[in-house]
């Protein structure tokens, strides 16, 4: 995958995330600041934004402009975060039970063709 392509490599400046949000970078330091969204720094310690970050602080901006403090913002993030975790883990366990439920069901066919044959085999030493 193309460094373009990858939405989790960072790219974006403080600058460039300020125009393209049309927020000031003091705002986009703040965020930083109370650790809502940790851009990574560049060899040169600037703030590199990636594109899930842009994302969050175009709903960070959202939040802030309905009145939101940003210890609440802050922690509406951390729990949606923590949704999303859960509803991954969820999905992840679905996908197994279903594996597993497939596997069971093969055994079962499995135990019962075995069974059936013993039977057989009874049927005729008798």
């Amino acid at each position: 995958m193309e460094p373009f392509e990858d939405e989790n490599v960072p790219l974006f400046t403080v600058g460039q995330v300020a125009e393209m949000l049309a927020v000031k970078q003091a705002f986009l330091r703040r965020v930083d600041e109370l650790q809502v969204v940790s851009p990574q720094r560049s060899a040169g310690g600037q703030r590199r934004y990636t594109r899930v970050e842009i994302r969050i602080i175009r709903q960070v901006a959202s939040m802030a402009d309905e009145g939101i403090t940003m210890t609440a913002i802050r922690r509406i993030i951390e729990l949606e975060q923590q949704l999303a975790d859960v509803a991954r883990h969820r999905d992840e366990l679905a996908v197994r039970l279903s594996e597993i439920a497939s596997e069971r069901d093969r055994l079962a066919l499995q135990a019962d063709a075995l069974l059936r044959g013993v039977s057989r085999d009874r049927s005729d030493e008798e």
